[in-house]
C-alpha cells in the first residue's frame, strides 16, 4: 500500500526558509507525480506544486512561484519542498499527495484534486 509521510513542518519567522519533506513508501511503479498542497486556517486546501516522476517537470502555482522550489531524490523516494521568503499567508497544513499520472493529466476533481494518496500532512507556522 502506498504511503507518504510528511515531515519539516514547525514555526518559522517570516522570511525565514524551510524545507519539507515527503517520503513515499510502497511505491511499485516508475511514473508518478507528487503534489504539494496546503490548507491555510479555515481555508480550502490549494495546491501549490507538482513534480513528474517520469521527466522531472516541475509546476508551481502563482501564489509560491519563486520562492519555493519542488525537487526529488529517485533513490530515497523523496521529494522535497524548499520554501524561500516565507510569509505570513503561508502558514498552513502542507500535504503531499500522489497521483499515477503525470502532473499534466492530473484531472481537476473537486475535493481529491485529482490525487489518488495522501499524506497526514504537517503543520507550518510562519511567525511575524
Amino acid at each position: 500500500e502506498v504511503q507518504l509521510v510528511e515531515s519539516g513542518g514547525g514555526v518559522v519567522q517570516a522570511g525565514g526558509s524551510l524545507r519539507l519533506s515527503c517520503v513515499a513508501s510502497g511505491v511499485t511503479f516508475d511514473d508518478y507525480a507528487i503534489g504539494w498542497f496546503r490548507q491555510p486556517p479555515g481555508k480550502e486546501r490549494e495546491g501549490i506544486s507538482c513534480i513528474s516522476s517520469s521527466d522531472g517537470s516541475t509546476y508551481y502555482a502563482q501564489s509560491v512561484k519563486g520562492r519555493f522550489t519542488v525537487s526529488s531524490d529517485n533513490a530515497k523516494n523523496t521529494v522535497y519542498l524548499e520554501m524561500n521568503n516565507l510569509k505570513s499567508e503561508d502558514t498552513a497544513v502542507y500535504y503531499c499527495a500522489l497521483a499515477l499520472v503525470h502532473c499534466t493529466r492530473i484531472p481537476p476533481v473537486p475535493g481529491s484534486h485529482g490525487m489518488d494518496y495522501w499524506g497526514k500532512g504537517t503543520l507550518i507556522t510562519v511567525s511575524s
